[in-house]
């Protein structure tokens, strides 16, 4: 007795779904035709096997993997499918399970619209023909769709599945990035703590024990369709991995970069690292959440490798104290209750003498560099001009962040409200609606435009407003300059190294090297 297993796949998501959970139309169809088929030639149906939106490349479609592990089973003799390419285009699977693997099972194939059958000897080499046509139409596929891709890319269109951390997709342009502000705030803390001298791992403890979730956890909270497959009890948590991440990702100082990764074939899901100078960066493609100058501080101190001193947090020069005879970096030690730097290469060859300790008391070296840098500042900022440009930077900071966003949001609708009132006369002259359907929607529309244009008008005046701040810019100026304490981002941004050399008659010789 015939006993016949039915397997569909369709590769594309119908539109016709009621809900995902449902099969799409035309894998009814598949069904339908496959049915009838089988009842035509009184054959007994064992299982009908599905898979919706999967790929015939995919060796691990669910379906298609009990299929194949039930006909090793022998619970079946016969494998029915719309066609050949239904059940596979990848012609290594062809010539696996088609030509050997299925004859060595006592199974037979059969294809219903193409004609292909295992049992017809004369029909193997259509068979193959078939699996090379169906491969070939994979691989043009998958060519002009990273054509596609490749000229997005270099348009600066982001095309990831999902908005990276801080950023969420404009639901007017899927390619284009807008800041999501509850996540952008959680990434300029990142930045900030880790100028301040926290370490990666410190902030991610900071983090977790506020409860803030990770960026997976927070795309899932957010509603949208996203998988982790490495879940693990301490999902949702942030780590030192994650942190890292985001300080090197270029993307929030308004850049796309993409195509750091590529698949290894057309016929292989795994994904290979693509060299740094292949990838492709295009600038200013969105509104960035952090300032390069903080960007490029914060990398400049990642790359000096510095560790911190056991509690999370380094010392405010790590990696920037030079010794001024052999430039091996001054490291920390601690003696007593007063903490001091001394040359790397003396610790390490102690006794060889290879060079000399040059030791210098941390408090006063921080004494004196604090010193340094506000004379610094007032030797090179001019006040009034830092003042106005201080003054622009804030109000546009307000302004247009808050304001510039909403009122273009605002401009759009309105037209669009003029376009649907135009397009409702045009409709009544042609008598597709009557004189009261067009009274009554032509009111609705003129009464959310008018609404619109009040919003408007409300912002323009806030703008006004906020240009009347009443602050003395001069005087934060000066309170910037005159800082109480010394900050690790103060360091970083102003200071490329300080050399230190052995005490002379004339005192310890200590050079800065500025980096404006």
């Amino acid at each position: 007795m015939n006993i016949v297993a039915i397997y569909c796949r369709l590769s594309d998501e119908d539109k016709n779904k009621a809900n995902k959970y449902e099969d799409s139309e035309s894998i009814q169809n598949q069904k339908k035709l496959l049915l009838d088929f089988a009842r035509e030639n009184k054959w007994e149906v064992y299982k009908i096997y599905c898979d919706d939106d999967y790929s015939g490349l995919d060796s691990e479609r669910p379906g298609f993997k009990q299929l194949i592990a039930d006909a090793e089973a022998g619970k079946f003799n016969i494998v029915l499918c719309k066609s050949q390419s239904r059940f596979t285009r990848d012609m290594e699977l062809v010539e696996k399970y088609l030509h050997h693997k299925f004859i060595e099972w006592g199974i037979r194939f059969i294809g219903v619209t193409d004609n292909a059958d295992t049992f017809e000897k004369g029909n193997k080499k259509s068979r193959q023909i078939n699996g090379l046509v169906n491969e070939w139409y994979c691989e043009d596929i998958s060519e002009n769709i990273k054509a596609v891709f490749d000229v997005k890319r270099k348009r600066g269109e982001f095309i990831g599945s999902f908005a990276p951390y801080g950023y969420k997709k404009d639901p007017l342009n899927n390619n284009k990035l807008l800041i999501d502000e509850e996540a952008a705030r959680v990434v300029r803390r990142i930045f900030s703590r880790y100028l301040e001298g926290f370490g990666a791992q410190q902030i991610a403890s900071m983090l977790n024990r506020e409860g803030i979730p990770n960026p997976t956890k927070y795309k899932e909270l957010m509603g949208l369709n996203y998988k982790n497959p490495f879940k693990t009890e301490d999902y949702g948590l942030w780590n030192k991995t994650t942190v890292k991440r985001i300080l090197r990702n270029e993307t929030y100082i308004g850049n796309t970069v993409q195509a750091k990764r590529k698949k290894l074939s057309y016929k292989s899901k795994k994904m290979i690292a693509v060299s740094p100078d292949k990838w492709v960066r295009v600038e200013n493609t969105h509104q960035p959440i952090i300032d390069k100058s903080v960007f490029f501080a914060v990398q400049q101190r990642m790359d000096g490798r510095i560790k911190s001193a056991g509690n999370g947090k380094p010392h405010l020069f790590a990696s920037k104290v030079k010794c001024h005879d052999c430039g091996s970096t001054m490291v920390k030690v601690t003696s007593g209750k007063y903490s001091y730097l001394r040359c790397k290469l003396y610790s390490a060859s102690y006794g060889n003498k290879m060079c000399t300790s040059h030791l210098t008391r941390l408090d006063e070296l921080t004494d004196l560099i604090e010193c340094k840098i506000k004379e610094h500042l007032k030797r090179y900022i001019d006040i009034p001009k830092m003042a106005e440009r201080l003054e622009k930077e804030l109000k546009w900071a307000y302004n247009e962040r808050k304001y510039h966003e909403e009122i273009k949001k605002i401009k759009k609708e309105i037209s669009e409200k003029e376009l649907a009132i135009k397009s409702l006369y045009i409709d009544k002259i042609k008598g597709i609606i009557d004189e009261e359907q067009f009274i009554e929607l032509n009111r609705e529309f003129i009464k959310e435009k008018r609404k619109l244009s009040e919003r408007q008008k409300t912002i323009q005046k806030e703008m006004e407003l906020n240009e009347k701040t009443g602050i003395d810019y001069e005087d934060i100026v000066k309170d910037l300059i005159e800082f109480k304490e010394l900050k690790h981002n103060m360091v970083s941004i102003m200071i490329g190294r300080i050399e230190i050399g052995e005490k002379t008659a004339e005192g310890k010789r200590i050079k800065i090297y500025w980096l404006f």
